[in-house]
């Protein structure tokens, strides 16, 4: 089990269901989650620390990351 942050960055707003549908996929490794929209960019900033396989983050970040106007980025923490 690794633990990571995932951001996620919603540029794309009409998008935002489909990127609650698949955190809701992955909430079992879902330690904590922080949103933030800025409306004034037009964009909204998500932030996870999820617990999991590294093949399980991956998956999340990468199904995400296809999402059209969604950007979404793993840090892993070194232990």
């Amino acid at each position: 089990m690794r633990i990571a942050i995932i951001a996620i960055f919603v540029e794309d707003k009409t998008y935002a269901h489909k990127v609650n549908d698949i955190l809701h996929q992955y909430g079992r490794y879902i330690i904590g989650r922080m949103g933030l929209p800025n409306v004034e960019e037009d964009l909204n900033i998500i932030t996870l620390v999820v617990k999991a396989s590294q093949e399980d983050i991956s998956a999340l970040s990468g199904k995400l990351g296809s999402l059209k106007g969604v950007i979404s980025k793993v840090t892993y923490a070194s232990k």
